[in-house]
C-alpha cells in the first residue's frame, strides 16, 4: 500500500465532513493529483453510499468503475446510526479487511485517497474500537473539520488531545465556514482562536477554510 491515504473526520456528525471529503478531491483533482474517495463505513443506507454520491456530485463526476464495484463504499449497513449500533441491528460485524484491502486497491489505482469516517473521533466501531483507534492503527494522516458553530472551540480541542496524545499526524485542520449567519461574532472570534491554537500546537499542520 502506497503512502498516499488520508483521514477524513469532525468534532461531531453533520459537521461537514462529506462536502470537505468531496471539495478536497477536486481540488486535488485540478491541481494534477488523481484523487478517489471512499467512505469507510456507511450507515443509513442499503445499497449505494449517499455519502459517495455527494462526493461525486462536488468532484463534477459520474460513478466510477470503482464506485460501480463498491470498492468506494466497502460497508454499508441500513440504520441510520454508529456503525457499531448498525451493526448490531444488521446482525452482521463490520469486515475491517475488506476495508483495508478496498483501501489498498484505491492507493494502488490514484495519487490520494481520502477515506470519509462516520461522525468523530470517537465514535464506537465496535464496543471496543474506535475510530480513532483505526486511523491510529493504519497510521493515516488526518485531515479534520471544525466550524464556527457555539461549542466548536471546546469540541475542536478536546479532539486534538485525544489524536496529540495518540500520536496521530494532523495534517490539516478544515475550517467550514457554512452556514454563514447574519451575526458573525463567534465565527470570527472561533476561527481567529483555532487557527492561532494550531500555530501554536500543531505547527506543522495546515489550516484551511472551506
Amino acid at each position: 500500500m502506497k503512502n498516499n491515504i488520508y483521514f477524513v473526520s469532525g468534532i461531531d456528525t453533520g459537521i461537514g465532513k462529506s462536502y470537505a471529503t468531496g471539495l478536497i478531491a477536486k481540488q486535488w483533482n485540478a491541481e494534477g493529483l488523481r484523487t478517489i474517495t471512499q467512505k469507510m463505513v456507511q450507515t443509513g443506507n442499503t445499497t449505494i453510499s449517499e455519502d459517495i454520491t455527494l462526493h461525486r456530485q462536488l468532484m463534477g463526476l459520474a460513478f466510477t468503475e470503482d464506485d460501480q464495484e463498491k470498492i468506494t463504499m466497502p460497508e454499508i449497513f441500513s440504520y441510520p446510526a454508529s456503525p457499531h449500533l448498525a451493526a448490531q441491528i444488521d446482525k452482521r460485524e463490520i469486515d475491517f479487511e475488506k476495508i483495508r484491502q478496498a483501501t489498498a486497491q484505491l492507493s494502488q489505482r490514484y495519487d490520494a485517497v481520502l477515506v470519509e469516517g462516520a461522525g468523530g473521533l470517537m465514535v464506537p466501531l465496535t464496543e471496543d474500537y474506535l475510530i480513532i483507534d483505526y486511523i491510529k492503527e493504519m497510521n493515516y494522516p488526518l485531515l479534520f473539520v471544525t466550524s464556527g458553530k457555539l461549542g466548536s472551540i471546546n469540541h475542536t480541542l478536546l479532539s486534538l488531545e485525544a489524536v496529540a496524545t495518540r500520536g496521530i499526524n494532523l495534517h490539516t485542520v478544515i475550517y467550514n465556514t457554512f452556514p454563514v449567519l447574519e451575526d458573525s461574532t463567534i465565527s470570527t472570534e472561533t476561527q481567529r482562536y483555532l487557527r492561532n491554537y494550531i500555530q501554536k500546537h500543531f505547527p506543522e499542520t495546515k489550516f484551511i477554510t472551506l
